[in-house]
């Protein structure tokens, strides 16, 4: 009976060693994958950001909307002037969203019309094993 204990402390074990490590990774992940979104649409490629956002995105916001949307939101921005990390948060749950896998990205932003600003970026994990964006915010 010991044994079993001591086999099963060590499998528990190991499973929260993995963890930070798994969470870690799906960051960085994630974080690629926004990267690559974001650069598609500093540079006004709104229907194809769309196109390679998650189907939980598409289905909340058609394409006419998202494209309408950041015509009135980052057009009057202007360029991209700098963009730096604050935090990237795993999570398996967020407020109106199905339970899933999440990295919540917020990102210190400048813009050629806005010098301060938080841009946040949700990827989400998709069936296929591919992070896609699910939200985007600015403030």
């Amino acid at each position: 009976m010991r044994k079993l204990m001591v086999g099963g402390l060590v499998i528990l074990l190991a499973g929260i060693i993995a963890s930070p490590c798994a969470a870690q990774k799906a960051e960085e992940a994630a974080q690629s994958s926004a990267r690559e979104w974001l650069a598609l649409v500093d540079s006004g490629k709104y229907a194809e950001s769309w196109k390679e956002a998650a189907p939980y995105f598409k289905a909340n916001v058609s394409e006419e909307q998202w494209e309408k949307t950041l015509r009135g939101t980052r057009v009057p921005l202007g360029a991209v002037a700098s963009r730096k990390l604050v935090s990237a948060t795993y999570a398996t749950s967020l407020p109106g969203a199905p339970d899933g896998q999440y990295v919540v990205i917020k990102y210190e932003s400048s813009f050629e019309h806005k010098k301060s600003a938080v841009e946040t970026i949700t990827p989400m994990l998709d069936k296929d094993g591919r992070w896609r964006v699910s939200g985007y915010f600015i403030k």
